[in-house]
């Protein structure tokens, strides 16, 4: 089973196993029951607390089945936290670092197990856990296998650092959860090249939302790289441009003369949607197309219509009508050609860099013509017969 398809066994598993009703403790609950309504806590609950976490961990690394190692989870989950204000800090501190501990050691001991499922099973489940817990004290233990080479492994480590609820957590205030988030983000960015397009879309995710300088860097980073597999023709899952254009269009203010790097990933990104869309139609698979088609027609309604305070459709009628002709005259339009600057730069107040002789470009850069090696044989054939390249 490849990486992609394990990770959505994985999530099927785990979702179907969540919609289970009822819920029935694997690990005694009696005393942390107690424990959770208590106003105050002695030393006697602390150990109750790390008892049951303790438990609970071990329970969670022996079972096998899925739907009740959800349950176990659900359990952990449930019992995370007091119900009395009074107790909640020292109760939630207390669990945290037991959590801490005995996953830690869980996780290292894995390490050593045989046959290569058992370590599989045990790790994912346990980060699966890490991120359910959304505790901050916890990321550590995700960080650690955020380059994992097992993909379902990395992508819930990823999960575990960018869900929303540590985001939040991250970003609300302190000299901790500032460093931590500048932590989690750079361990993110040596990640960008190898990622799968799930995990890419976690980290974008997480870019565009944690509050530091260093979140939109990363967010340009996985702009940049898209644009690159744009280029060489090895872009996969193309609907996740889609997200990556949702995120840099949620970075530009208003006015947008404060953000000319976003808006210049956003209309060199769009651009080569489009590009490709055009000069892939004899090169491209239906999936592709259909998701190609699906990212212009979006972000035309979703983000070029609000920018230029215009309803748009003359995308989503050529594409309908399969008029080439027009979609690429209105991506001069809307993103500009050498002739003239299009309507999105001139009302982002950006351009596409600089050329050769020092100029601004007022162009998106051209995307090169499909690899011969995705051109169909016939119409390599047909090409060389008329003397032509072969070129849409």
């Amino acid at each position: 089973m490849n990486g992609k398809w394990k990770i959505f066994a994985v999530l099927a598993g785990v979702f179907l196993a969540l919609a289970t009703n009822s819920v029935d403790a694997a690990c005694d609950t009696s005393k942390i029951d107690i424990c959770c309504h208590k106003d105050v806590l002695d030393d006697g609950d602390l150990r109750i607390i790390d008892d049951f976490v303790a438990d609970a961990v071990d329970e969670l690394v022996k079972t096998e089945d899925f739907t009740s190692i959800a349950k176990i989870r659900t359990v952990i989950l449930s019992r995370s936290s007091s119900s009395k204000d009074s107790a909640k800090a020292q109760y939630e501190q207390q669990f945290s670092e037991s959590a801490h501990k005995y996953i830690s050691n869980a996780l290292e001991a894995a390490k050593g197990l045989t046959p290569a499922n058992n370590r599989f099973r045990v790790i994912l489940n346990l980060l699966i856990l890490v991120d359910y817990l959304q505790e901050p004290r916890l990321a550590d233990l995700a960080i650690k296998r955020l380059d994992d080479e097992d993909n379902a492994i990395r992508y819930w480590a990823v999960h575990s650092v960018t869900n929303p609820g540590i985001t939040g957590k991250l970003n609300s205030g302190g000299a901790a959860n500032l460093e931590l988030a500048e932590r989690i983000t750079e361990q993110l960015k040596g990640l960008v090249e190898s990622s799968s397009p799930e995990i890419l879309a976690l980290m974008a995710g997480f870019a565009a939302k944690v509050g530091i300088p260093q979140g939109e860097e990363l967010l340009l980073q996985i702009a940049d790289m898209r644009i690159k597999r744009y280029e060489n023709w090895k872009v996969e899952y193309e609907l996740l441009d889609g997200d990556i254009l949702k995120l840099l269009d949620s970075k530009i203010p208003a006015e947008s003369a404060s953000k000319p790097d976003v808006a210049h990933r956003f209309g060199q990104l769009y651009s080569y949607v489009f590009q490709r869309y055009i000069k892939g139609r004899d090169v491209l698979s239906d999936t592709q197309k259909n998701q190609l088609a699906s990212v212009l027609v979006e972000t035309e309604i979703s983000y070029i219509s609000k920018r230029l305070k215009v309803a748009q459709s003359v995308v989503k009628n050529a594409v309908e009508q399969g008029d080439y002709t027009v979609l690429l005259q209105e991506h001069g339009r809307l993103l500009g050609d050498e002739t003239k600057a299009g309507q999105l730069p001139l009302k982002l107040n950006f351009d596409y860099g600089k050329e050769p002789d020092g100029s601004r470009r007022i162009a998106p850069l051209a995307l090169p013509e499909p690899p011969k090696e995705l051109i169909p044989s016939t119409k390599l054939r047909t090409s060389a017969d008329n003397g032509s390249t072969g070129s849409p």
